[in-house]
């Protein structure tokens, strides 16, 4: 059956004249606006915490990633500037570690000024990290003491001991102690050849969201400590080629199918002296996933084996060192991590979250491990754990039966009785609970962010200012699912001045892997491809098998092979919109992506040229053996133990099939993905003589940040796919 948008270019021809132009509305403009205000996320509040009465937070300017430190009073409904990191520095620029520089690079962070802060458990006492030195701030009058310099090295990790009269910090790989509000230092380990003490190791940082490599016993006395031995650790160099007059550098880096490091723990007392090795199975469950050390509960490890199908709560001694095993997950392809639990009640109980029936689930369990009640049904779409209040008997978490939202519960702990809903504004929710107020931080379908305090009882207690700048337009995005063998997901972007007997260009935005959603309830999320719309495109988001918040069987089909099921997916959903909508012209169809979705467009173009005829691919892997062990071992397995799937999930073995456009981005400095690559992918590429294009972004990470370089990037992107596909 033929489309209106055929009939009237076949009546245009046959009238001999031509369909008129399409006239591109795209403003690189709002590209540099995206970038300079942070995703129009500057200026809003963020890192919260509540304490009685009062929610403190950090906030920007608008263009500005200088945070600075805000008090709310919810009584007086007045703000207030508790720390600026201007007054600390008087005017001085910031400088950050090596280490920090990497952390904030495992968390996707770019932030200067105040980026983080701890909160004393009374709330009577901030401790600020700032350019390589430690301040502890008064509320009640402000005052802010050095609490250490950097003359001796630059603190890193720094936290208050639960009593507030301490604070460990990591200098060059060893573990200090000093008193608060001031004192002497006391050093808690000597570190020996590749050990450091006291960080998390890169595979903790980069894939299990565990940042911490010590912990503080809940009496202020004690600390556990990590060490890390790397002297087994493959390491990788990175150099700039822009600055050849610069010494590399080396991090420790472990590639699938190679050595990891050994992670071990021992308890200190805070005022130094011998320590108590915590003593598990090392050799079958090497992986420290999390560490779980509060008032009135055991110390808690959770361990997992390498091939990631067996996870270990353990139980461990304070005293001794011995362990205990309280409980343990298995599946036969991995389980996933939950950092929210376990989560120790009042009496002895715990919460935790298990996939075994089909998809994560809240339970209870008593002391002994032992099952209690499970919390949460199938349908309910349970996400994570927010808050439990502080006599155990009920808990709030985020949850929602469409994955493209989120929305906040609370549930009794206690009770047959079912989640109460506490927020229905549809879009996204998250919150910070205390024990009289509640913080909800929502963002709408049209990317609204509006962050308010509530009572406890739901009523008003007022709304953190913002000083975000507000996006010159919403999207032109439409949500919708699609059939195609199973029910997906997807979302359209059409151009602002879309005209509806037009058939226009395809872009397919993938990301296609674990762990990550392109659909989302979030309209602002898709700016950016409002701006290569623009030019003259629909573009088409889809998520297929493998993406999260679907249950277990559809994240778990990607096992061993991460590409072949999602590209069914991708390419069944294309196929299935092309028919459903007219406007979408399937024989001009790119592709672009970044990270895994970089991965997946080299990919699509090399198996699929049926289907996508241009293909822009930011920071790929290349090849599963030079990504890292945890990551890359959750879903492929051992490479020994399945070279099969890692020779055809390759861009490499699949390079010589090349026959469209490729044109391939990655920093020069990453070290998630390193550009060795791109190095590799193009090599094969040229011996297999197929013509391709390499951008080279000088001096970045994995992140492409800063208002041109952003402006360059997607334009470069826009201008590619003109060229290739010819709106």
């Amino acid at each position: 059956m033929r489309s209106a948008a055929l009939l009237v270019a076949i009546a245009a021809a046959q009238a001999g004249c031509a369909p008129k132009p399409y006239v591109p509305v795209a403003a690189p403009a709002h590209v540099e606006r995206y970038a300079e205000t942070g995703r129009f996320s500057l200026g809003h509040p963020r890192a919260i915490s509540v304490t009685g009465d009062d929610v403190l937070f950090l906030r920007s300017g608008p263009t500005s990633y200088r945070g600075d430190l805000y008090e709310l009073n919810t009584k007086t409904g007045k703000e207030r500037v508790l720390l600026t990191a201007q007054s600390v520095l008087k005017g001085a620029d910031e400088h950050l570690s090596a280490e920090e520089r990497a952390r904030r690079e495992r968390k996707r962070q770019v932030a200067t000024g105040i980026a983080k802060y701890q909160l004393s458990k009374d709330g009577a006492r901030i401790l600020v990290p700032l350019s390589g030195r430690l301040y502890v701030v008064d509320r009640q009058t402000s005052k802010t003491v050095e609490l250490v310099g950097k003359a001796k090295g630059t603190p890193f990790d720094a936290r208050l001991s639960p009593d507030a009269q301490k604070a460990a910090f990591v200098r060059d790989g060893d573990v200090f102690v000093v008193d608060v509000p001031g004192g002497g230092e006391t050093r808690i380990t000597t570190r020996e050849g590749d050990q450091v003490w006291g960080t998390a190791e890169f595979v903790a940082e980069e894939e299990m969201g565990r940042y911490a490599g010590y912990w503080w016993s809940p009496d202020s006395r004690s600390l556990l400590v990590q060490r890390t031995d790397n002297k087994d650790v493959e390491r990788l160099w990175i150099h700039n080629p822009a600055k050849p007059e610069k010494a590399p550098s080396d991090s420790p880096y472990p590639r699938a199918g190679t050595p990891n490091a050994q992670v071990d723990l021992f308890l200190f007392p805070a005022i130094g002296g011998p320590s108590v090795p915590v003593k598990w199975d090392t050799q079958t469950y090497p992986y420290l996933v999390s560490v779980k050390w509060v008032e009135g509960a055991p110390l808690t490890l959770v361990v997992q084996n390498r091939r990631q199908t067996e996870i270990v709560l353990l139980t461990a001694d304070a005293t001794t060192g011995e362990t205990t095993r309280l409980h343990s997950e298995r599946d036969d392809a991995w389980v996933n991590i939950d950092q929210d639990v376990p989560r120790w009640l009042p009496d002895g109980r715990f919460l935790w979250t298990s996939e075994r029936n089909g998809a994560l689930r809240l339970e209870l369990r008593a002391r002994d491990g032992s099952h209690v009640r499970t919390l949460t049904s199938i349908e309910f779409g349970y996400r994570s754990l927010v808050h439990v209040d502080a006599a155990g008997t009920f808990a709030v978490v985020r949850a929602c039966p469409t994955p493209l939202e989120t929305q906040l519960y609370r549930i009794a702990l206690d009770k047959e009785a079912g989640p109460q809903r506490l927020t229905t504004a549809p879009g996204t929710h998250a919150a910070k609970w205390g024990a009289k107020i509640w913080v909800d931080a929502h963002i709408s379908v049209d990317g609204v962010r509006k962050t308010t305090a509530h009572k406890l009882d739901g009523s008003d207690a007022g709304t953190l200012t913002s000083l975000a700048a507000a996006p010159p337009f919403v999207p032109s995005v439409e949500f919708t699912t699609v059939e195609a063998g199973r029910k997906m997901h997807a979302a359209l972007v059409r151009p602002r001045n879309f005209e509806p007997d037009r058939r226009y260009p395809v872009i397919v935005y993938v990301y296609g892997g674990p762990h990550y959603q392109v659909v989302t309830a979030n309209k602002l999320r898709y700016y950016v491809q409002q701006f290569i719309a623009d030019h003259g495109f629909i573009l088409v988001n889809i998520d297929g098998r493998g993406t999260p918040r679907r249950g277990r069987a559809w994240e778990r089909s990607i096992k061993n092979d991460v590409i072949s099921g999602p590209m069914e997916d991708q390419v069944a959903g294309l196929k299935a919109l092309g028919e459903r909508y007219s406007e979408l012209d399937l024989t001009r169809v790119g592709i672009y992506g970044w990270s895994f979705g970089g991965y997946f467009t080299s990919m699509a173009v090399m198996r699929r040229p049926d289907v996508y005829h241009a293909g822009f691919s930011g920071a790929p892997v290349a090849d599963w053996h030079d990504y890292d062990t945890h990551y890359t071992e959750r879903y492929m397995g051992l490479p020994e133990e399945n070279p099969k799937g890692y020779k055809d999930t390759s861009l490499l073995h699949w390079a010589k099939k090349l026959t469209r456009p490729l044109l391939i981005a990655h920093g020069t400095v990453d070290d998630n993905v390193y550009l060795v690559n791109t190095i590799k992918l193009s090599d094969a590429l040229f011996r297999a003589g197929k013509a391709h294009a390499i951008l080279p972004l000088s001096g970045f990470t994995h992140m492409v940040h800063g208002k041109l370089p952003t402006r360059r990037l997607y334009s470069r992107i826009a201008e590619f796919f003109v060229k290739e596909l010819r709106p």
